[in-house]
C-alpha cells in the first residue's frame, strides 16, 4: 500500500498564498499605489517606503514572489517524488532561509521602522508554516526510508 504524504500539498497551498501576498505588495509598489492596510495595523506604507524595504534597489516584495514561486515548484516536485533526498533537503533549506529573512524583516520593523505591515506578518507566518511542513515531510520520509 502506498503511503500518502500531505505535506507537499500543504506546502503548495501555503506557497500559493505567499505568491498572492507578495504579488500584491510587488504590484502595488511597481505601480506606485499605496498598499491597503486594514486597521488596527496601518503601517504598511511606512514599511514599504522605508529604506529597509529594498535590497539592491528592488522592493522586497519582488524577492518574495520569487521565493514563493520557487517553494511552489519544490512542493509540486515533492508531490510527485516525495522520497527525493535532494528535493526534501532543498525544500527544508529554502524554507529555513525564508524563516531567517522573515525574522530579520520583523526585527527591522520593530527596532528601526517602528511600524508593522500586515502583509509582512502574513508572509512571515506563511514562511514559518512552510518550514514546519517541510520539516515534518523531511522527518516522515526519512523515518520510512530506514
Amino acid at each position: 500500500m502506498k503511503k500518502v504524504f500531505y505535506a507537499p500539498y500543504v506546502m503548495l497551498a501555503l506557497a500559493l498564498m505567499g505568491i498572492m501576498v507578495a504579488f500584491y505588495d510587488a504590484y502595488s509598489i511597481y505601480n506606485g499605489q499605496p498598499l491597503w492596510c486594514p486597521p488596527p495595523i496601518n503601517g504598511c506604507n511606512e514599511v514599504a517606503n522605508s529604506p529597509y524595504a529594498r535590497i539592491f534597489n528592488l522592493p522586497v516584495g519582488y524577492y518574495g514572489v520569487v521565493y514563493y514561486l520557487y517553494m511552489f515548484g519544490l512542493a509540486a516536485l515533492l508531490a510527485f517524488d516525495p522520497f527525493s533526498h535532494g528535493l526534501r533537503f532543498a525544500a527544508l533549506a529554502y524554507a529555513a532561509l525564508g524563516v531567517c529573512f522573515s525574522i530579520y524583516f520583523m526585527y527591522l520593523q520593530i527596532a528601526f521602522i517602528h511600524a508593522f505591515c500586515i502583509y509582512c506578518l502574513a508572509s512571515a507566518v506563511t514562511t514559518l508554516l512552510l518550514f514546519i511542513a517541510a520539516l515534518s515531510h523531511f522527518r516522515a520520509t526519512r523515518a520510512l526510508r530506514r
